[in-house]
């Protein structure tokens, strides 16, 4: 673990910041490319990967506030404040919001563009949460597997104590509180299956012409990778059983681009077979 790359005086230079900076130039690179590729302005890209950068933000970190709401009215300043609480699918509302008004806005297709993001949001994303493993957030449950690991300057550190009373994890009460555990390390689970996604995006982006539905392929994907990984997790947003927020949202999103993809794909083909014999 990496927390702090350097410090220049009081200015502090954390990984996480490098690798959420990384991860936005990674998805301008892979997106303006796309954007070439499909005959738009590939400058487009950056501008709107800084519309991204500041949705994102907001929507994550406002997401986190409602879905924490007792944290949030005991202490509004520090919720606000704290780099700490920012929820992956609020910053991909958020981001997608203001992407898709600056594309309206500028009259461009948002399903067209939506397929050339496809596969750098899926690229980015592996990116960031390497930020997350090197900080030691986002980790998962104990585990004595092999490659598991301890995050003892973790945000928060995996010990028996917050793995007890902030993620609700059953952990033997003969473990004192300040054991340091070894857990699953979910943040490198995650950048494995976003690089296979990007493989398969990347693989089908020639293939699948139906403007939107490869979008489509990326919500299922994403929720489905989601939905994994959440099973390892420690989380303390267990609301629905033993299916945590974030997997009652990754089903819904599997199935509605499962749904759409397959609309989308049938309607391409149709209208293909209706051109064919009127011409």
């Amino acid at each position: 673990m990496h927390p702090i790359l350097f410090r220049i005086g009081s200015f502090t230079v954390t990984s996480f910041g490098v690798m959420m900076a990384l991860s936005f130039l990674t998805a301008g690179f892979v997106l303006s490319r796309e954007l070439r590729r499909k005959g738009e302005d590939p400058d487009l890209a950056w501008d709107l990967v800084m519309y991204a950068a500041v949705g994102g933000v907001l929507g994550a970190k406002i997401y986190y506030m409602i879905l924490f709401w007792q944290h949030t009215v005991a202490d509004p300043l520090g919720a606000i404040l704290s780099r700490s609480g920012l929820v992956w699918y609020g910053g991909f509302l958020g981001a997608a919001a203001l992407i898709y008004w600056r594309l309206r806005r500028g009259k461009i297709s948002v399903p067209r563009v939506a397929d050339a993001i496809a596969p750098a949001l899926a690229l980015a994303y592996g990116v960031g949460r390497i930020g997350c493993f090197l900080v030691g957030d986002d980790y998962g449950r104990p585990t004595d597997l092999p490659w598991a690991v301890a995050f003892p300057n973790g945000a928060p550190p995996s010990t028996a104590e917050n793995l007890r009373n902030l993620f609700g994890v059953s952990v033997p009460d003969s473990i004192p509180g300040w054991t340091v555990m070894s857990v699953h390390p979910t943040q490198l689970y995650e950048v494995g299956m976003a690089i296979i996604m990007f493989a398969i995006l990347w693989s089908l982006r020639k293939r699948i012409t139906a403007p939107g539905a490869l979008f489509a392929v990326y919500l299922a994907l994403a929720g489905a990778e989601r939905f994994i990984v959440e099973i390892f997790r420690a989380k303390d947003d267990r609301f629905f059983g033993p299916l945590t927020m974030a997997q009652v949202l990754s089903l819904c999103l599997i199935v509605v681009g499962a749904v759409l993809a397959r609309r989308l794909t049938r309607s391409e083909a149709g209208t293909q077979v209706a051109t064919a014999q009127a011409g």
